[in-house]
């Protein structure tokens, strides 16, 4: 299915503009599989690439992306298993994060790309940094708990996404449309977007398009990959999400107490859909920062 507008007249002037930076729908194909994405600003320039969550896709960013397209070259991909991409007989990390480097090496940016990756992308986003650091030019995981599973992996283990439901019509599906975990507030104009281009036609109606086999697999731990990672990361921690102070001092430690770990305030974990704007002040000042200093070496 192609993007499905959904015009919200309750939507702030921001949104519109960011909605109407142009994109381009790309695919690559990766081990066997045809991955999509969608890629925003000016080839040969810095590159951003932004990884969704678990049962998300490439449009949870479209909103985000958009507003660094002015400086850099930006691409979000559609893990396998997820979105417009093939669907895999088996998921992994290590083709997840193959499939990361892939899409910078095809969307025509300059250099390596700072890679910044969301809940369970936040694990897909850690692995490649631990794995491909000289693959990339830093990692950004934002909310993604190390020291326990990530949440849709956790709904996936209690049959949450096992059996996705067919709903007769979009108007139906988007209305019923939830995060997981669910939160206290998202906006409802960026959830309207958001479950709109989650959606793909099959007999009987519609269903969410992510592969509920994405939660079989078994994955590497994530402690091990703190203590792998080379390259720049650094830490976003929702203010009411998963992330919490300890484990997050956790996780500071673990990367050699180099790793700033930056506390968006207000936000549940899924902080681009309840303070988006904050989430772009804190990455326009990371990344102005990581262009113009050092990076301090690990104890």
């Amino acid at each position: 299915m192609n993007e499905v507008q959904t015009p919200d007249m309750t939507a702030p002037r921001w949104y519109s503009d960011a909605m109407s930076v142009p994109y381009e729908d790309r695919t690559v194909h990766v081990g066997g599989a045809d991955i999509h994405y969608l890629v925003w600003g000016e080839p040969d320039r810095p590159g951003l690439v932004f990884v969704h969550g678990g049962a998300a896709h490439a449009h949870w960013w479209t909103h985000i992306a958009a507003q660094f397209a002015r400086v850099y070259r930006i691409a979000a991909i559609d893990m396998s298993g997820h979105g417009d991409s093939d669907r895999r007989d088996r998921y992994s990390l290590e083709a997840w994060c193959d499939e990361v480097v892939t899409v910078a090496a095809d969307a025509d940016m300059a250099g390596p790309p700072i890679v910044i990756g969301h809940s369970m992308g936040g694990f897909v986003t850690l692995a490649t940094a631990a794995t491909r650091g000289d693959q990339i030019a830093g990692a950004v995981i934002l909310d993604s708990p190390v020291r326990r599973p990530d949440p849709e992996m956790e709904a996936g283990s209690r049959s949450q996404f096992a059996n996705p439901k067919v709903y007769p019509d979009a108007a139906t599906a988007i209305a019923r449309f939830r995060t997981v975990p669910e939160q206290a507030h998202c906006e409802p104009y960026l959830m309207g977007h958001i479950a709109a281009n989650s959606l793909m036609e099959v007999d009987g109606g519609v269903t969410w398009k992510f592969d509920p086999g994405i939660f079989l697999s078994p994955r590497s731990t994530a402690n091990e990959l703190l203590r792998q990672v080379t390259c720049r990361i650094a830490l976003f921690r929702a203010e009411h999400g998963l992330v919490t102070a300890d484990i997050g001092a956790y996780m500071y430690e673990q990367l050699g107490q180099v790793a700033p770990v930056i506390e968006i305030p207000l936000a549940g974990h899924h902080m681009m859909l309840d303070q988006p704007l904050l989430v772009v002040t804190a990455l326009r000042t990371l990344l102005a920062d990581w262009e113009h200093s050092v990076p301090f070496e690990r104890s």
